[in-house]
């Protein structure tokens, strides 16, 4: 049943939790634009400290404290941290040099087998030719992750992500070292709907052009659209054969956690597609002897809606799919009066479109609970029960493999 939880007792900060916290607050509240470049500069100044010593949560931590005390302040210290650990400057014999972290996102649902993510010379070779034709700028450098990258190996903090970036930024400029940043893919045996990750470094003297519109010697010609278009059609071709049974979308090289956002954003509306798609064909079960319920899951906030589907015959629930969230506005809890954000109305919209007309949106915030056993993540019934999905036995499971 839905909770209210109860206040817990605030561990005691540490100070860069403390300053971080008082910071992005003195920004949140600033008034005018010099202002905010005074505390925008203590800010980064501090993050940076952080990102490049020893290993702590400190960030983490006082992300976790605004959150549930103050969304502005929180928003810029997201923001910031992002910035500041998917871009780096430097300095290799006297040069300056400014280093961004990018992804170009593969996003992909199937009624098989997802694609692991490892590929040849041949399409290393492809994709490092492809960016730099179409999306690196003329002078900048790049160093690729010589495989596909899915979200579970993607970092884990902020930390992390600023690792990454030096270790890539360095590797561009020829002064890194070739120790493998990627690590083991954990199961994905059942996915239908998942993400895969071109992921690398480009790299150009301080101020200069990072991405090929930038360019000024491009002229009006090279458009962000024209350039990601070019992208997008050379690369289909080279990655075709990797995603045999799928359907693929590229989008747009870009920042890295920018796209990451994005290809999250594609993922979920696809995943539900998978799922219903997936129960049709392979469970045999037609989309109009399906129910659905909706609930949102978190502490204190909305953090993801999960999805449980069962049959018109029973309340067990059969099979399941979270929908994270992804900003603030989409993190409201119901009100007291009972109004909701749009988001379920959305969920229950397309989960209608693909055919299943009984959809329940079950009021209050629950626990977003896991299985002890296997971790698998629990889902509503039609009851408002949280429970752990279990396929009737007599249904091969089994995912086809393509690969």
């Amino acid at each position: 049943m839905p909770r209210t939880p109860a206040a817990p007792h605030a561990p005691r900060q540490s100070r860069d939790v403390q300053l971080l916290v008082a910071l992005a607050g003195s920004l949140a509240l600033s008034g005018c634009r010099l202002e905010d470049i005074y505390w925008e500069n203590l800010l980064g100044a501090h993050i940076n400290k952080l990102l490049q010593g020893r290993k702590n949560k400190a960030i983490e931590t006082a992300l976790e404290h605004l959150v549930e005390q103050n969304l502005n302040a929180y928003e810029i210290l997201v923001e910031q941290s992002e910035t500041l650990s998917e871009s780096t400057q430097l300095t290799v014999d006297g040069v300056e040099y400014d280093a961004l972290l990018f992804s170009a996102p593969i996003v992909a649902w199937t009624r098989y087998q997802l694609p692991e993510g490892r590929i040849g010379k041949t399409v290393q070779q492809a994709l490092n030719e492809q960016l730099r034709a179409h999306i690196v700028a003329e002078g900048a450098r790049l160093a690729l992750i010589p495989q596909l990258v899915c979200f579970d190996q993607m970092p884990q903090s902020f930390q992390e992500t600023w690792a990454w970036t030096r270790h890539l930024g360095l590797a561009a400029l020829g002064a890194g070292s070739d120790a493998s940043l990627i690590k083991t893919a954990t199961d994905s045996e059942g996915m239908l709907a998942d993400a895969r990750f071109i992921v690398g470094a480009i790299v150009a003297p301080k101020g200069g052009a990072l991405f090929r519109w930038q360019s000024p010697e491009a002229g009006h010609a090279a458009t962000r659209d024209k350039c990601v278009a070019n992208w997008s059609h050379d690369n289909a071709q080279t990655l075709a054969s990797l995603f045999t049974g799928c359907n693929f979308e590229h989008l747009a090289p870009d920042a890295y956690y920018v796209s990451n956002r994005e290809a999250d954003r594609h993922l979920r509306p696809l995943a539900l597609k998978a799922s219903v798609t997936w129960l049709q064909t392979v469970a045999a079960l037609p989309a109009s002897d399906l129910r659905a319920a909706v609930v949102g899951c978190g502490d204190g906030l909305v953090e993801e809606y999960r999805i449980g589907f069962s049959t018109r015959h029973s309340n067990d629930v059969i099979y399941g799919c979270i929908w994270p969230i992804l900003s603030k506005d989409e993190a409201v809890v119901e009100s007291a009066d009972g109004a909701q954000t749009d988001t379920p109305d959305d969920i229950a919209a397309l989960i209608k479109e693909l055919g299943v007309s009984d959809t329940r949106r079950l009021p209050g915030l629950y626990p977003a609970e896991f299985c002890n056993d296997c971790g698998a993540p629990y889902f509503p019934s039609p009851l408002g029960e949280m429970m752990h999905p279990e396929l009737p036995e007599e249904i091969d499971v089994n995912p086809v493999h393509f690969h």
